[in-house]
Order: structure tokens, then sequence, then C-alpha cells
């Protein structure tokens, strides 16, 4: 069984901003793999369905980005859920437009719902981590960055990068974080050659 996180901020000001990544990402699955539809709980929506066979829960935490935890830990705990088995799915402006990268455990890079994840169900979940181009400065500069939307170009870029996820999220479900980052690295790859 498994958690699938997207992070994000509810409220239509919000929809289409850089910080709701994850959303957009988990918003695609549940339609590519016809989960059941979204309903009220654990301070989230919840919906749930099965990929490469496994019962697997998407969640959308509802509390705001910096108490995304709350919602996690209660989703997690109620289904008996280890950290190993919960994915979730962020925006990272440390990473171009054109990066998807992975990973089992690690730092925050500073993402507040990250930090709200880790207090509450310790930092050993997978994560996948979708780039939204890096802001030009810091403090307010970040916050102002995250919280825009996307060029025509860039939303094209994202779009495609969250196909990618959709249709490999089964790997990382049925043969872990490792081969799941290769597998992305090479579509990457392919990708880009493509572009040329």
């Amino acid at each position: 069984m498994f958690l699938i996180v997207g992070l994000g901020n509810p409220g239509a000001e919000y929809a289409n901003t850089r910080h709701n990544a994850g959303f957009m990402a988990v918003d695609a699955i549940a339609d590519n793999y016809g989960f059941g539809p979204f309903k009220s709980k654990f301070d989230g929506l919840i919906s749930e369905g099965s990929i490469e066979g496994e019962k697997v829960f998407l969640l959308k935490p509802q509390t705001y980005m910096n108490l995304s935890g709350n919602s996690v830990v209660k989703a997690a705990n109620f289904y008996k859920i280890l950290p190993q088995n919960v994915i979730v799915i962020h925006d990272d402006i440390d990473l171009s437009i054109e990066q998807i990268k992975s990973k089992l455990g690690g730092g925050t890079g500073g993402h507040n719902g990250l930090k709200s994840i880790d207090a509450c169900i310790t930092p050993n979940y997978n994560r996948i981590r979708i780039g939204v181009g890096s802001p030009k400065g810091s403090g307010d500069a970040v916050v102002n960055h995250v919280l825009s939307g996307f060029s025509k170009a860039d939303a094209e870029t994202l779009h495609k990068n969250i196909e990618t996820v959709v249709e490999t999220i089964g790997i990382l479900i049925k043969k872990g974080v490792a081969e799941y980052s290769n597998k992305l690295g090479m579509l990457l790859k392919a990708n880009q050659k493509k572009q040329i």
C-alpha cells in the first residue's frame, strides 16, 4: 500500500502557480489511472485507486504548504503506511524547468512543505522533485517566484514532465527509487534530444 502526496496550496488563486506542481501531478495520476473522486479527509483531499496492482491513496493536503505534514501523518497513520511507502511530489527551485529528479530521504532545500512532513513522519520518504526554475534573489523573491504562474513555454514543459511522472510512477512503486531515478534520467535525456 502506498500514499502519494502532491504538495500545493488550496484555493483558485494558487491553482496554476509553481508551488502547486505537486497538486497538478497528483490530479494527472488520478485521471490517468482512473482513481475515485477526491473526498475531504485528514485535512486534505484523498482518492483511492491502484497502480501496477498496488493499492494507492492520493493525497492533496489542504492545510497550506507550511502545515502539509499534519495531513500526511494523519493519512499515513490511519492506513498504517510506513514512510518508505510514502511518495511526495513537490516543486523544486533548485532544478530548472526541464528537470525532474527523485530520491529517498535527504534535506528539504528550504521547502516548507517538506520541513513540515519531515517533522511529522521522519525524512525517510520518497520525493519526486519537479523543477520550476530558480528565482533571481532570495527572501521575498523566492516567495514571489513560487507563487507566480508559468510562461506558455514553461507550462508546456511542466505538462510534459508531469506526463513523464504519470507514465513512470509504477516503476517507483514496483521497483524502488534507484530504478525510478535511472528511468527518469533516460527519458529526460531522450526528450531533450528530440527538442534539439
